[in-house]
């Protein structure tokens, strides 16, 4: 590191040149690729397995903008060479709408949705508790009528 801490964010470019961040672009860089791909393949895989309960298909399409957006603009801010005060920024606001996400807004709403499922699954018992319920009363023995036409 050759200048001081305070003269990164809008000092040198973020690239990985020499006058640059060489010691901090190209890691964050290939971080951001990694965590991009990742993050597409998380959501094929979580959608997939999930499809049935909507909450969680949810959360995983926002977990997937939220990505998309953050690591797509480390990326960016690397391609036309951004002050390192940018990708900073999106980094620190991308990982807090992480946080926000799946520890804040979606909890309560997946909570409602378990007690909905918990709620059904228990009518569903009550409903077949006893073989008596699910079998047709026998009918009697007598001659039935005939229907006048």
């Amino acid at each position: 590191m050759k200048l001081a801490p305070w003269d990164y964010p809008l000092g040198p470019p973020f690239a990985a040149e020499t006058d640059g961040f060489p010691d901090l672009a190209l890691p964050l860089v290939v971080a951001a690729g990694i965590f991009l791909v990742l993050q597409i393949v998380l959501y094929n895989v979580q959608t997939r397995r999930l499809h049935r309960h909507f909450p969680l298909v949810n959360m995983q399409e926002w977990l997937l903008w939220t990505g998309l957006a953050t690591f797509s603009l480390v990326l960016v801010s690397y391609v036309f060479r951004f002050y390192f005060i940018f990708p900073l920024v999106s980094l620190i606001l991308g990982i807090g709408t992480y946080v926000w996400i799946r520890f804040f807004r979606f909890p309560p709403l997946i909570d409602a949705y378990n007690q909905q499922i918990r709620r059904a699954r228990f009518h569903s018992q009550q409903r077949y508790r006893r073989p008596e319920q699910t079998v047709r009363p026998k009918r009697s023995d007598r001659p039935r009528r005939r229907r006048r036409r």
